[in-house]
């Protein structure tokens, strides 16, 4: 009688955690346990929950069917681009670090703008990202490649269950506007709108411009599949590369480091070690010669009024540099980066 209580309890149990991962798809808030204790969960993949990121990658085998044309992979690298901005210049620079100011309504637009890169809500982002700041590469810091190598930094992370939830109150200056948080909570919506105005943008190209080649099916796969999918990667290698590859102009308390080929990839981003020294800059490419088009697209904005109150890198900061390079120290990629807390 004990043995089959048990094995009930485990079915109970296991069919209370299938619905949960259900209803989260389209209520990320959803928690019956309250975030907190989802927090305190040991990291373990959640296949059902993370269901539709997988959907997302075999989308991009669609492309064996529909083929390519010139116009949907122009379409595609358009909204790689216009997305990756997105994430950068919205998700990161305003929403994570308030790096510049805009109003209520320019706010709403840009969490609607980053919600289309399909990577959650403005709020989970945000909560995630100032995680990783405050335990940079120490035991704390979920995405560190030092403490959980290379593809767990990368991608693993994403899967674990307590990764899930967002902690609103590390987000306070967000969560006290109503609309940031259901766009947060129901952070499927944006998504699935947006692949529907690419399906329909293919299904007017189709009928009124058949000349381009370009079906709604394959623009759907190539503009919504393939681009979200290599945005998502492309962001990702700021975890899992951006704390091993490059060089150190600062000597951080992490691994942090600058590389050129990220900032290219990831339209500024890439200057890693310059963001870790000062956050709250809006501009990540400290110097005329680190390419920061994230930065530039800022700067335009600005003149228009949309946003305005960029924060500069502080005179202190190229100081820094100055007297480093007039002390003629050594190098700091060749300075071993440090030991986090409860390692050896």
């Amino acid at each position: 009688m004990k043995q089959r209580n048990i094995s009930g309890s485990r079915k109970t149990k296991g069919a209370t955690s299938l619905l949960t991962s259900l209803v989260q798809w389209f209520d990320a808030d959803y928690h019956p346990g309250g975030w907190q204790a989802a927090r305190q969960q040991p990291d373990k993949v959640d296949l059902v929950r993370c269901l539709p990121f997988v959907i997302l990658h075999l989308g991009c085998l669609g492309v064996i069917w529909t083929g390519w044309s010139w116009t949907a992979v122009a379409v595609a690298a358009a909204l790689y681009i216009g997305r990756m901005l997105a994430v950068t210049g919205a998700y990161h620079r305003y929403f994570s670090h308030k790096s510049y100011q805009t109003s209520r309504f320019g706010q709403f637009v840009l969490a609607v703008w980053g919600a289309t890169a399909v990577q959650r809500g403005p709020l989970w982002w945000a909560y995630h990202h100032r995680h990783h700041h405050q335990h940079s590469d120490e035991v704390d810091d979920t995405h560190s490649p030092r403490q959980h190598g290379f593809w767990w930094s990368h991608l693993g992370w994403i899967t674990s269950r307590r990764n899930f939830p967002t902690d609103y109150t590390k987000v306070g200056d967000l969560a006290r506007f109503p609309e940031l948080v259901w766009l947060n909570r129901f952070d499927l919506v944006v998504p699935a709108l947006f692949a529907a105005a690419v399906f329909g943008l293919g299904a007017l190209l189709e009928h009124t411009a058949p000349g381009l080649g370009v079906t709604k099916w394959q623009l759907l796969v190539w503009g919504f599949f393939i681009s979200t999918t290599v945005l998502f990667h492309a962001t990702s290698c700021i975890n899992s590369l951006a704390h091993v590859m490059g060089r150190r102009r600062f000597a951080t308390a992490d691994d942090s480091r600058n590389s050129f080929l990220l900032a290219c990839l990831t339209l500024g981003e890439g200057w890693h070690n310059n963001h870790h020294r000062y956050q709250a800059a809006t501009r990540q490419g400290f110097y005329w010669w680190e390419l920061d088009l994230t930065y530039y697209v800022l700067r335009a904005l600005a003149l228009t009024g949309f946003i305005r109150g960029l924060k500069p890198v502080p005179r202190s900061v190229y100081d820094e540099v100055a007297a480093r390079r007039a002390g003629a120290a050594a190098p700091l990629d060749r300075i071993p980066p440090r030991v986090s807390p409860g390692t050896s």
